[in-house]
C-alpha cells in the first residue's frame, strides 16, 4: 500500500479531498445549490412523480433554499462553511437539485455564468441526466469546459433496466451510455452515480453495475446508499415489506468489492450518502456517516485491499 500513488496514506482509495488538494494545493468546498429545475420523469415529459426514492425536493435535499436567489444561497452556505472550517478558501458551486441541464441554454447561462466571475471559485459541478443533454446543451457545456474546471454528474444508479423501471427512472442504460459518450468525446469530466440497495437488486447485481461502470473509466464516481425517506413512494414499498435495506456489514462488504473493481485513477467522490435525520426512515445506521467511512477504512486495511486491486482492461 505504500506505493499506492492516489492516496495520502490515510485512504486505500482515490479520495476526492486528496484529488482537489493535489490539483489546487488547498481544500475545495462543494457549495450545493438549488436552481429550481425539474426532471423529465417529474414534469410528464417521460414520467411523473420522479424516482421512487426522491423526496419532494429531489436530489437537492442538502442544496440551497430555492426560494432564495442562487447568489444568496451561495453566500449563505459559504458563510456556514467558514464557521466550521476557518481556512475555507476555494469553492465549486454544485448545481445539485434535480436535472440541471433540463432547460434552454439561455436559462442555463443565467444560472452558471455569474459564478465564473466569483472570487475563489475554481469551477462548476452540474448534476443532470443523460437524456437532458441535447446538441445545444452539449455545445454550451463544451464551451464552459474550456473556461473552467467543469464536472458533469450523471445519475446512472444501476445498469439494469428492470431496476430503472421499478424505481421510475424513465431512462435506459443505453441512453446513459449515449450521454456519457457525448460528454467524454468533448473532453468533459464525468462523475457517475450508483446506488446500492435498490429494490430487487442483490449483491451480484450491485457489483455488476460497478464492474460495467469501471470499464468506462469515469473521472469520478459516487457510490450511494439507498435511503428510505418519508413521503416517498419508496417509503410505502418499505412499509409494506416489499424490500429490505442493507445492513452496515453488507454495505461495507459491497463498497469494498466495488472499489476493488474501479481503476485507481477514478476519483471516489462519495462512499455513502446523507439522509436528513428528520426525514430518514431507514437505514438508521447511516446517520453515523463518519463511523461508516472509518469502518470502510478499517476493513480495507484489515483485508489488505485497495481501489483497483481487481481492475482489468480486459473485462
Amino acid at each position: 500500500m505504500a506505493d499506492f500513488k492516489y492516496s495520502d496514506g490515510t485512504k486505500r482509495y482515490h479520495a476526492l479531498d486528496y484529488y482537489f488538494k493535489k490539483k489546487y494545493g488547498a481544500k475545495v468546498f462543494k457549495v450545493s445549490l438549488n436552481a429550481g429545475f425539474t426532471c423529465p420523469n417529474i414534469d410528464g415529459s417521460k414520467g411523473v412523480g420522479g424516482c421512487t426514492y426522491c423526496s419532494a425536493s429531489g436530489s437537492g435535499d442538502f442544496a440551497g433554499d430555492p426560494e432564495r436567489s442562487l447568489d444568496e444561497q451561495f453566500e449563505a452556505i459559504v458563510a456556514m462553511m467558514h464557521k466550521k472550517w476557518k481556512n475555507a478558501s476555494l469553492y465549486m458551486p454544485y448545481f445539485q437539485a434535480h436535472t440541471n441541464t433540463y432547460a434552454p441554454v439561455a436559462v442555463l447561462k443565467k444560472c452558471f455564468e455569474p459564478f465564473l466571475e466569483k472570487q475563489n471559485v475554481v469551477g462548476l459541478d452540474i448534476a443532470t441526466r443523460s437524456d437532458a443533454l441535447n446538441g445545444e446543451v452539449l455545445e454550451y457545456l463544451e464551451d464552459l469546459n474550456k473556461r473552467c474546471d467543469l464536472i458533469v454528474e450523471l445519475g446512472l444508479q444501476s445498469v439494469f433496466d428492470e431496476t430503472g423501471r421499478r424505481i421510475n427512472r424513465c431512462m435506459s442504460y443505453a441512453e446513459f451510455l449515449e450521454g456519457y459518450s457525448e460528454l467524454k468525446s468533448r473532453g468533459i469530466k464525468v462523475c457517475v452515480h450508483l446506488i446500492n440497495g435498490l429494490p430487487g437488486e442483490n449483491k451480484e447485481m450491485m457489483l455488476a453495475s460497478a464492474a460495467k461502470t469501471a470499464q468506462l473509466k469515469p473521472d469520478f464516481v459516487k457510490l450511494h446508499l439507498l435511503h428510505v425517506l418519508k413521503n416517498t413512494h419508496l417509503a410505502k414499498e418499505y412499509a409494506s415489506g416489499e424490500f429490505e435495506t442493507l445492513s452496515l456489514e453488507e454495505y461495507i462488504d459491497i463498497i469494498i468489492k466495488q472499489l476493488e473493481l474501479f481503476p485507481p485513477e477514478t476519483v471516489i467522490a462519495r462512499l455513502t450518502g446523507d439522509g436528513a435525520r428528520a426525514e430518514l426512515i431507514a437505514p438508521l445506521w447511516s446517520l453515523k456517516k463518519f463511523e461508516v467511512l472509518n469502518e470502510i477504512d478499517r476493513k480495507m486495511k484489515e483485508l489488505g485491499t485497495f481501489q483497483g486491486r481487481l481492475y482489468s482492461n480486459d473485462r
